[in-house]
């Protein structure tokens, strides 16, 4: 028997391989064997791989909600990796900064590792303060002493010591206190005998009884003279009037303030007719007087 080679046939959509025998006797002759291959077969082995990718990834337990969350995590993750290596100098300065200044704590607050809120609330002082806002404090970080002679509240001199002659607009922000103390006095805000609201709680809103208020005897600062100062000296004449003695601790809680921020205050003396080297009759601008005029 001898072999003839092998040949390619179509079949339809298949491909098959053909092959033909013939004898050497001539007798008898095979005709040809088609083997196909249908490519049907490979369509299927490849989604038969699609349907077992999709049966571990639904194996594999992630969902929507899991790849969500899982996507989630990683943004976080990214986010802290920013903050640690990506943290603006300047902001680590402020929260160094925070550490020794009280101040500088209160204006941040809770904006700490927060760099765009910690620029946003120096942003909104620095808008509120202006210019001043870099100043450095021009006052004393002493306390000045409180002292009493023979005080009248109807008829005495409170006087001030500062710590150097006082400049004019250091003359006129003295008598802006002190004027406004006056106003608020002559206005009857000093009257103890109606403070309804002193020891209230404001956890839960307090009520205000109107017409008791109303009723309550009324009180009046009755009188002040301009504020006169001779170097370093300065004085003004009071009479209280029916206004409670609570107007001094008002004025003191003024004056330390304005001491401490912007005019440096040595000491304030209730009462006396005569302080340091005061001279009665000297207003020579010459010689250090000034005044302000309530």
């Amino acid at each position: 028997m001898a072999y003839g080679c092998w040949q390619l046939a179509e079949v339809g959509m298949g491909m098959g391989l053909g092959c033909w025998l013939s004898c050497s006797t001539g007798k008898t002759r095979v005709g040809p064997v088609v083997v196909s291959v249908s490519a049907v077969s490979d369509d299927n082995s490849v989604s038969g791989n699609n349907r077992s990718k999709e049966e571990n990834i639904k194996g594999s337990g992630t969902s929507a909600r899991g790849r969500r969350l899982l996507r989630i995590r990683e943004e976080k993750q990214q986010r802290e990796y920013d903050r640690l290596n990506n943290y603006p100098a300047w902001a680590k300065v402020l929260e160094n900064a925070c550490k020794d200044d009280a101040e500088l704590r209160a204006v941040l607050g809770d904006s700490i590792g927060n760099p765009e809120l910690m620029r946003k609330r120096v942003e909104d002082r620095v808008r509120k303060k202006g210019r001043d806002f870099q100043k450095s404090k021009t006052g004393s970080v002493l306390a000045f002493k409180v002292t009493f002679r023979d005080f009248n509240p109807l008829d005495s001199y409170i006087w001030f010591e500062l710590f150097g002659s006082p400049s004019d607009q250091d003359v006129d922000l003295i008598g802006n206190v002190i004027q406004s103390w006056y106003v608020m006095g002559r206005l009857g805000a000093f009257n103890s005998s109606n403070l309804q609201l002193a020891n209230s709680s404001m956890e839960y809103d307090p009520l205000y009884d109107a017409d008791k208020g109303f009723k309550v005897m009324p009180s009046s600062f009755h009188d002040i003279s301009d504020i006169e100062f001779q170097d370093n000296w300065g004085r003004v004449w009071v009479d209280l009037g029916t206004s409670d003695y609570f107007a001094i601790d008002v004025l003191l809680n003024c004056l330390t303030v304005l001491s401490s921020e912007y005019i440096g205050i040595q000491q304030v003396v209730f009462g006396g007719r005569r302080m340091c080297d005061w001279e009665e009759g000297m207003t020579n601008p010459e010689y250090g007087y000034k005044y302000f005029k309530i």
